[in-house]
């Protein structure tokens, strides 16, 4: 689904930072890594930071300059933490996202090239670890991509403003995949009845302990009754709170 997405990295120095950002990707879901003029690729490190994402660096295309690598692409976002002297059209991740995640471009007439409700290419540019994109890169883009953070520091590693972009388009397809952490609310809540015998339960075995006083009884048992509606308790934590409210009786026979 995000195969139109191209994530291009402008003179990578630190092969490890390749293989961190093919790592990234995979996280995501994304596996078109474009490279233009990596210092050192392919290299040890990168496979090693890639942690399994092998794939991607196997298949990622080289490309001796910034406009070959996005010739093909119909739209470009140049990624940049720094203002320009130049006001420039820019989008946050969130909004790139929201733009064009799912979107088609209509072919407008026959000789466009481009086929009726096929995704456009859309190049993902991240520039030098130390300086960005350069002023003539940026040129060659429609768009600058930015990632919110804090004004008075924002530089960002290159694998973590990757892994945001991309964090940002997987959320808003529809690829996340169902949680399997916990019974996933498959016990169902409990009843107004069961808790009313919960609470009747509960201050039996508060007055069998020697816990409640008779002139506090009333207000201790109504803020106990907010912290438990507050729960939301279901039948099993239920159980379990009984069972622990016998144990209680019991101990104190």
């Amino acid at each position: 689904m995000l195969s139109n997405f191209k994530v291009i990295l402008v003179e990578t120095s630190h092969p490890g930072n390749i293989g961190a950002v093919a790592r990234a990707m995979k996280n995501m879901q994304m596996d078109q890594l474009r490279l233009v003029e990596p210092r050192f690729f392919p290299h040890a490190d990168a496979t090693a930071r890639a942690s399994g994402a092998d794939d991607l660096l196997r298949s990622a295309q080289v490309f001796p300059d910034l406009r070959q690598a996005i010739a093909d692409c119909r739209i470009v976002l140049g990624a940049s933490a720094r203002d320009r002297t130049i006001s420039w059209p820019a989008l946050t991740a969130r909004e790139c996202a929201e733009k064009w995640v799912g979107a088609a471009e209509p072919a407008n007439n026959a000789s466009s090239g481009m086929e009726a409700g096929r995704k456009p290419d859309i190049a993902l540019v991240f520039g030098r670890e130390n300086s960005g994109l350069k002023n003539h890169e940026l040129d060659l883009c429609h768009y600058l991509l930015r990632i919110p953070c804090n004004s008075e520091y924002s530089s960002l590693n290159l694998a973590a403003a990757v892994q945001v972009v991309c964090y940002e388009l997987f959320v808003a397809t529809d690829l996340q995949p169902v949680s399997r952490v916990g019974d996933l609310n498959e016990v169902p809540l409990a009843t107004a009845e069961q808790m009313e015998a919960f609470y009747g339960h509960l201050q039996q075995t508060l007055a069998d302990i020697g816990f409640l006083h008779p002139e506090r009884s009333r207000s201790i048992l109504r803020r106990l009754r907010r912290v438990f509606n507050r729960c939301h308790l279901d039948t099993k934590e239920l159980d379990i709170l009984r069972g622990i409210l016998r144990f209680a009786q019991n101990h104190n026979a």
